[in-house]
């Protein structure tokens, strides 16, 4: 194919169809600051929203739901996949976690190791049962999060699992907002406190 048929933002446009942009990676970002507005408008064209958060330093494509009454509903692009209990919680715990990181004012970045991440766990579980066959399991989650961009690793401990370090994407904010969060905190509530 030749280069004059493709669009100067082309580059930025695949990139984003891989997953989330994070403003460290510099030149990728740059790039989508300079041709968002075409990035914006080529994407609304095929029923795609670009959303840009600066503040946070990251950028990603969401599909907005279909149009109940539309006459030829778009496919969906991007499927949603629910997320296990496990998985579910660990958000919440490390959407919180980020919240009070970010209150402090201490940094930009959020670091966690797994025995961190445990000791924030431990607090939802009342049944001693319960929590220590989610702690014996907690790759399990930890491996769905990384899949979905949520956690990356900063820092491989091989020795010690327990000092294997996470980095907690910011992009958490925007998957789980706050009205998300409190929904999904009520609904915890009542699968660990089921009402008699």
């Amino acid at each position: 194919m030749s280069e004059r048929n493709t669009a100067p933002f082309a580059h930025v446009f695949l990139k984003l169809m891989q997953g989330t942009i994070y403003e460290e990676e510099r030149a990728y970002w740059k790039d989508l600051l300079g041709w968002q507005t075409e990035l914006h408008k080529y994407l609304q064209q095929v029923g795609l929203q670009l959303v840009i958060n600066e503040a946070d330093g990251f950028a990603r494509i969401v599909q907005p739901e279909n149009d109940e009454n539309a006459d030829r509903p778009l496919p969906r692009l991007m499927r949603k996949s629910k997320l296990t209990y496990e998985a579910t919680l660990l958000c919440i715990v490390l959407r919180e976690a980020l919240e009070e990181f970010d209150l402090k004012g201490t940094g930009t970045k959020l670091f966690m190791t797994q025995k961190e991440i445990k000791e924030r766990l431990t607090l939802f579980f009342k049944e001693r049962h319960n929590r220590s066959k989610l702690l014996k399991d907690l790759n399990k989650p930890i491996n769905s999060l990384l899949g979905v961009g949520i956690l990356r690793v900063s820092r491989e401990d091989v020795t010690n699992k327990e000092m294997q370090q996470y980095e907690v994407k910011r992009v958490i904010k925007a998957i789980v907002n706050n009205e998300k969060l409190e929904e999904i905190k009520t609904k915890l509530n009542l699968h660990v406190n089921p009402v008699q």
